[in-house]
Order: C-alpha cells, then sequence, then structure tokens
C-alpha cells in the first residue's frame, strides 16, 4: 500500500476489508470522525473512481488498494450526508452508502433476543423493509454468535461476500446491516465465515419470508406490510369454534396433491385457486375445519413439508406470502377454520437451513445423543438454549399472527418428550434425575403453549402424540403440558385392525371397538383417520375393509359413523371421504374420477351427512371431552357384533341413541333400552340406498316402549341393517 494513503487506514484493517475477513467492517467503512475532520472509506471493487456526494460538496475517494477500496478526507458536513458516485468503464451511477447508517436494533431489542424473551423476533430478525431518514432499503439482522464475519450475497452484490459485511451486536451475538436501495423480490442468503475461519456453504435467511422456488434456495425480501384483512369478525368470535364443547370436523389436506390441473401438465392448484376450490369443498361436505401439512418451505417435496428449512416463510411452490393470506381469509370467509402443521421436533440437514449455522452446532445438540434423529436424518433443536426456545415460541405466534392461523397441530411430539425415543441403550443420555425425560423439550412446549393460548386465547394447539403421557391437553397450571388437543392414536390403531377384519371374525375382536371408552376422556382427544394411515404400503382407508366390494363399502359407512358418534373431534385425510382406492401418492392428484361411480358418492353423503348431523345435534359434540356424554347401552354383544351406546348433551331431554351392526346379517326385532320416553326418529342410517346400501330401515323412527330392557325403563325394537349404523335422536 503506498505510504501517501497510510493515514487513511491501519493497512491491517484494509488488507481484511479486502479480503472479506474483517470482523467489525463498520469500525473501517463509512463516515468516521477523526482530527480535523473526518474520513470516508468505501469498498468498491467494481468500480474505477468513487466520489463522495451531497448538499456540502463532492470530494473524489482515493483508491488505496487495488481491490478497491477507496478513501478521502472530508469535512464533517459531507460526512454527515452523502451518497457514492461511482464510475467504471462504461458507466456512471450513484447509490447510498450502507455504512454511513446507525444501527437498526434498539439496545432494548438487543437485550430482549440475548435474554430469549423477545416473543415477536420476526419483527426484528430476517429482512424488514424500511425507510431511514428519506432512504428506502433492507434491514437484515440474523443470530450468529460464533461467526468470525458475516454478509449479505445477492444479485445485487455479485454474490460478493466482501461486498456487504454486517455490523455484529456482542450482547445478542446478532448480525445486521441496512442496505438502500433493496426491496421486495430481492434475492439474498448469508455469507458466514465459522468460528474456525472457514467459509461456511451459503445459508438461506431462518427468518426469511419467502424462498426461491424448490430447488432453488435463495432467501427472497418480501414486506409483509400491514393487510386489510377481511375476516375480522370471523377472528373476534373463532374461539367459540375451537371450545372443547363445539363441534370439531377436521378435513386434512396436503396442497400439492389435494387437486391438480391436468389441461397445465399436471401442476397443484396454486394458493388462489386452493382458496375458492378448497373452501367451498370443505364447507360443503360440512367440515368445519381444515388442517394443512406443513406449509413452511422444505427443499425436498417427498417430506410433505415435516422436514422444513424456512420455518417463517409459506412454501413458494403455490404462491406468494400475500396469496396465503389470501388462501387463508377466504377459508375464513367460508366459514372453515385453519389449523396448520408444525415442525418443532427437528430439522433438516440441508447445508443451507440451519444445520452448523455459525459453524457450530447452534440451533441443534452437539451430541448426537441429543441431536440426531436416526430415524428420518434430521437434527434437534437444542431447547435448552433460550435463543432457539425463542425463535420456535416466536414462529408459532407469526403464522397466529402474520397469517391469522386459527390453530397449530405440533408434529412428532413422543420424539420431543422422550430422551431415548427410538434408542437403543446405549444410544442416549438420561436427564439429570437419571431419567429419559426430555426436562428442556417439557419446559419448551409447556411454555409454547402459554405463550400461544395467552396472547391468542381464540387459537389452539393439537398434540400428535402417541403414548400414554399423562395430561398432554391439560393446562400447565395442573402440572399438563398446555394443548388443547391430543390426537388418540390408540383408538385409530384398535378400531382400523378391527374393521380389516373379515366380519365372521370380528366377534373375537370385539374389545378393539370398546377398549377407547376406558380412556376416552382421559384428554380432550382428536379422532384421527390421517395421513400416515394412507402411506408406507398401508394403502387407503377403504382399502383396509373385509369382503366383497358391496361388504367393503357398507363396512366403510358404518365405520365412519361409528367414529363421528364415538366421543372425541374428528379428523379425516383427503380422499378418504370418498374411499379413495389407492394408497396416497404425494406427486399426483387424489383420484377424483372415482365420484363418477354411485358407491363412492354414496360414501362421500354419509361424510356430508354425518358431519351436518354432528353439528346440529348437541348430544354428538357438547360433552365430546366429559364422560357425562357418552354411556353404553350394550357393548357386550360380541355374538352379534353389535353396539349400542347413547349420546347426551348437558339438556337431559337431548338422547341420541346409536346402534352399530358389524356383520352382513340383518337383525330385525333387536331391542335397545332407553331411560327416556318418546318417539325415537332414525337421523342417519348408513344402509340406506342413498349412500349405496340394502335400505333396510325403522321406517324414520320407533316409538319407546314401556318394557325394561339393558337396565334401562324403556326400549324399541329396531331393524339393523347389515354392516350399518343407525343414529336415533330422540324427538321431543
Amino acid at each position: 500500500m503506498p505510504k501517501s494513503t497510510s493515514t487513511l487506514v491501519v493497512p491491517a484493517d484494509a488488507e481484511a476489508i479486502v479480503q472479506g475477513t474483517h470482523g467489525n467492517p463498520f469500525g473501517v467503512l463509512g463516515p468516521h470522525h477523526v482530527v480535523g475532520g473526518a474520513v470516508i472509506r468505501a469498498f468498491l471493487p467494481q468500480a474505477k473512481r468513487v466520489w463522495a456526494t451531497g448538499p456540502a460538496g463532492e470530494v473524489e475517494l482515493q483508491r488505496i488498494h487495488g481491490e478497491g477500496l477507496f478513501a478521502a478526507r472530508v469535512d464533517d458536513a459531507l460526512a454527515g450526508d452523502y451518497r457514492l458516485r461511482m464510475e467504471g468503464d462504461t458507466w456512471v451511477a450513484t447509490a447510498e452508502d450502507p455504512y454511513r447508517f446507525p444501527a437498526v436494533l434498539g439496545d432494548l431489542d438487543v437485550h430482549l433476543l440475548s435474554e430469549g424473551k423477545h416473543l415477536r423476533t420476526f419483527e426484528k430478525m430476517g429482512a424488514h423493509c424500511l425507510t431511514i431518514d428519506g432512504v428506502a432499503g433492507v434491514h437484515f439482522a440474523v443470530w450468529a454468535p460464533n461467526a468470525k464475519r458475516v454478509s449479505v450475497v445477492g444479485d445485487f452484490n455479485g454474490w460478493d461476500g466482501r461486498r456487504h459485511s454486517m455490523r455484529l451486536r456482542h450482547d445478542a451475538g446478532v448480525w445486521e446491516i441496512f442496505i438502500p436501495g433493496l426491496g421486495q423480490g430481492t434475492l439474498y442468503k448469508y455469507e458466514l465465515i465459522g468460528a474456525n475461519g472457514f467459509l461456511l456453504p451459503l445459508k438461506a435467511d431462518p427468518y426469511g419470508h419467502y424462498a426461491e422456488v424448490p430447488p432453488k434456495t435463495a432467501s427472497v425480501v418480501w414486506d409483509l406490510a400491514e393487510r386489510r384483512w377481511n375476516d375480522g369478525d370471523w377472528m373476534a368470535a373463532r374461539q367459540g369454534a375451537q371450545d372443547r364443547h363445539s363441534p370439531i370436523s377436521i378435513y386434512e389436506v396436503h396442497l400439492a396433491s389435494w387437486r391438480r390441473v391436468p389441461e397445465d401438465g399436471q401442476r397443484p392448484l396454486t394458493y388462489l385457486e386452493m382458496a375458492d376450490q378448497l373452501g367451498a369443498y370443505a364447507k360443503d361436505l360440512g367440515f368445519t375445519h381444515v388442517e394443512l401439512l406443513p406449509v413452511h418451505e422444505h427443499p425436498f417435496s417427498g417430506s410433505w413439508g415435516y422436514q422444513p428449512v424456512g420455518l417463517f416463510a409459506p412454501t413458494s411452490r403455490f404462491g406468494t406470502p400475500d396469496d396465503f393470506r389470501t388462501f387463508v381469509e377466504r377459508l375464513h370467509q367460508n366459514g372453515i377454520v385453519v389449523i396448520i402443521d408444525c415442525v418443532s421436533g427437528h430439522f433438516p440437514s440441508d447445508s443451507h437451513g440451519l444445520d452448523r449455522f455459525d459453524g457450530t452446532h447452534l440451533y441443534e445438540h452437539e451430541d448426537p445423543r441429543l441431536g440426531y434423529h436416526k430415524d428420518w436424518n434430521t437434527l434437534i433443536y437444542n431447547y435448552g438454549r433460550r435463543e432457539v426456545a425463542n425463535y420456535l415460541y416466536s414462529n408459532a405466534l407469526y403464522w397466529l399472527e402474520e397469517y391469522h392461523v386459527d390453530g397449530l397441530r405440533v408434529d412428532a411430539v413422543a420424539s420431543m418428550l422422550y430422551l431415548d425415543y427410538s434408542r437403543e441403550a446405549g444410544e442416549w443420555i438420561p436427564n439429570r434425575y437419571g431419567g429419559n425425560e426430555n426436562l428442556e423439550a417439557i419446559a419448551f412446549i409447556r411454555r409454547m403453549n402459554e405463550v400461544v393460548y395467552g396472547e391468542h386465547p381464540g387459537a389452539m394447539t393439537i398434540a400428535e402424540e402417541s403414548t400414554a403421557w399423562p395430561m398432554v391437553s391439560r393446562p400447565v397450571y395442573l402440572g399438563g403440558l398446555g394443548f388443547g388437543y391430543k390426537w388418540n392414536m390408540g383408538w385409530m390403531h384398535d378400531t382400523l385392525r378391527y374393521i380389516s377384519k373379515e366380519p365372521i371374525h370380528r366377534r373375537y375382536h370385539h374389545d378393539d371397538l370398546t377398549f377407547g371408552l376406558l380412556y376416552a376422556f382421559h384428554e380432550n382427544f382428536v379422532l384421527p383417520l390421517s395421513h400416515d394411515e394412507v402411506v408406507h404400503g398401508k394403502g387407503s382407508i377403504f382399502g383396509r375393509m373385509a369382503g366383497d366390494p358391496w361388504q367393503r363399502f357398507a363396512s366403510l359407512r358404518a365405520y365412519y359413523a361409528f367414529m363421528w358418534t364415538h366421543p372425541g373431534k374428528k379428523l379425516l385425510f383427503m380422499g378418504s371421504e370418498f374411499a379413495q382406492q389407492n394408497e396416497w401418492n404425494h406427486n399426483a392428484s387424489l383420484d377424483w374420477h372415482l365420484l363418477d361411480d354411485p358407491m363412492h358418492q354414496g360414501v362421500q353423503r354419509v361424510i356430508r351427512d354425518l358431519n351436518h348431523l354432528y353439528r346440529a345435534e348437541k348430544p354428538l359434540h357438547e360433552l365430546d371431552t366429559d364422560p357425562h356424554g357418552f354411556a353404553w347401552i350394550d357393548c357386550n354383544d360380541r355374538d352379534n357384533s353389535v353396539l349400542t351406546y347413547m349420546r347426551k348433551s348437558r339438556d337431559p331431554e337431548e338422547l341420541v341413541v346409536v346402534a352399530c351392526n358389524i356383520t352382513p346379517v340383518v337383525r330385525q326385532g333387536y331391542r335397545v333400552g332407553v331411560p327416556l320416553p318418546g318417539y325415537y326418529a332414525e337421523a342417519l342410517n348408513t344402509d340406506s340406498e342413498w349412500y349405496g346400501g340394502s335400505n333396510v330401515h325403522n321406517g324414520g323412527g320407533r316409538q319407546a316402549e314401556e318394557i325394561a330392557w339393558h337396565g334401562q325403563p324403556w326400549t324399541r325394537a329396531l331393524a339393523l341393517p347389515p354392516l350399518a349404523t343407525v343414529v336415533l335422536r330422540r324427538q321431543r
């Protein structure tokens, strides 16, 4: 470096800047006061000549390093307000100097981030369009406490990590920079030099609102400006739709394969197309809720979203973040509650994601016995690290607030709760008490639910938890995990095993239908027939049914009616509502052509009528989680494979009676005891010819007779159709 310019910059600083290794670029670049005035320094390797120009005049900066470092002494007035005018071989341009702008994050933000108590980190971290001193641009902030240097790279700087090195806020380990002139749609990533001094793979933004369409992996600046939502009435009233006394019937959907566009290369529907079609369909069938497999950005479509990289970005496969907001809004306008699956238990090891984000095990545990899922080849969050837990709390609030999502279903909760989940002896580390409970994950789950329900009482959380962990859906203050609901995996396994048996053998498996009532009220249960039951060689739900084709359809209709009249909220995966025959294929549309067949139409009609009956009749939903809402009439008639039971509401005069005949034998004059007199109208019969059945019925209903039966003072003699469920409501 020429001696004549050495007074403008310390040579070691100059060399570190041009090499892209300086850990404090704001200490070198931009305006700095010196004795007798100020100095401006700029690293612009694309320029031949550079001037600082402003209201106080113009000064040409000297090239003080051949790689493009420029500097000049200026007076204080120019240093306080200037732009950089650059000249290349064939071009001239003027731009703002990002190094003349102060830090954006305030001291309180930094303090809360460092303490892990900033519940809305998404408001500060990531990329945000801002205007500072009348200058529009984008502020970037990323947590990387162990990195030696972090830069924002993109098309705007030729992906040159030396150009926009960031400022480190030491107290929080957060790097930030405001880059003028950038805006919505800018592609970017972070370039980091790790703690060991080596350059890391380019990283997507952990807080990115949007991303390139996979397999591309860059983050995209997207301004989630204040939206003029048109669902205010819905948001104000939604708490009633989530209440355990309300009917909750959930339609589970994988967006990419629900319905495709054959005339356009079998492409999936966009968010906007889905908004109209899915909303109308779910409303017509009477579903109250739609649950989406994870919409978070994910690199591998075959993971169905369960290996997300962008927790704060709805996948770009189907449109923009604003399109997804419109999708949610239109479902609300159709009266549909929106739940999204979220994955707090693990994340993939893709190099552009969170894996060794700053060169260290930042988000994950370092020890693979704590930090690695061998089943899924994924990494486990370090819930004991306050910044990581804060990241996940904020993510929950983000979807509720920025997208008006109504509920979160947390995937694979069992894998979070147990240190020895899917591990052999020696592959896990006991907790401090010697047990297998993951104490840090338990604390995280409880706090997450407290945050969600505390900030948004109208929201709901659901746990996919497959073990006997107690009080999953009980409040934290009572010692529970704090979820609103829990999937009843035991009920699902038992009943599917039963219904898959040939009718002649079902008497020997009668307990599979009745066992669930021994624990049906220990939790606030959802009865799930989910995507997990139609993949990996399991076939479809319809494919589980035994017998000839007619018997299979009849068994399915009877099984669905048993499910809809059983205590617990309901969940059904897409396609099952019209008896999809093939196993679910995430790369193809559902087999909608099956609805040309009257038998498949009949199953869809049963689901529609069950949903409307479930919503209309309080005994079928009001005490879904209360043992007072259910009573067996006779659960022991295994020889006939018949179950009879009652559903009740808070009103003692309201009563629904259910009889399930799970054999192909018609049973005439089958007596059923009831506690109240009156006329019992046949509200639904799955053997109706309207559904494809044989039309054995009870002439619209039966009057109760004053004959004691089943320990009840009144009785009715019913015709029980073959392989059918009959639902009767007591008329006042």
